[in-house]
């Protein structure tokens, strides 16, 4: 069995205009924003009095995306914004980048925070974890050539 292609990773924020500012400061293009609720989006979610608001953003290349997510309603349980990398469940969302240290200076403003170091792994790669809006963990990449 296989599927078409990955679409979007839906990700929860408490704040979405400085998610927004995040990911935008990544590279990501907002695609659009909209206000979601009703009947159907109560069904989906299986929650009842489901106020929404969206941003979508999409990678530079077209393939793929980000729908950021703020419920407005019904009030959610807290979250452990500082959870560490190795909680079971979703941990990181992975981009390629190009000028690694540049982009890390860049994020601080919009809330990134390195978890570990950036490393040089095996002279193949810079890698990190960076913490953005609502704890999000996002892995950069640069290749080493």
């Amino acid at each position: 069995m296989s599927f078409p292609r990955f679409e979007h990773l839906g990700i929860v924020v408490d704040d979405l205009a400085a998610a927004v500012a995040f990911f935008g400061e990544l590279g990501l293009k907002l695609e659009g924003e909209m206000a979601l609720e009703g009947r159907a989006v109560d069904r989906i979610n299986g929650l009842e009095g489901v106020r929404t608001d969206m941003a979508m953003m999409r990678t530079p290349d077209g393939n793929a995306a980000l729908e950021l997510l703020k419920y407005n309603e019904p009030p959610a349980p807290a979250g452990d914004q500082r959870a560490p990398s190795n909680v079971p469940g979703l941990r990181h969302v992975l981009f390629e980048v190009k000028d690694i240290k540049d982009l890390i200076d860049r994020l601080k403003p919009h809330g990134g925070e390195l978890v570990g170091e950036l490393v040089n792994y095996e002279d193949s790669w810079w890698l990190c974890y960076l913490r953005g809006p609502a704890g999000i963990i996002v892995e950069l990449a640069e290749r080493i050539s």
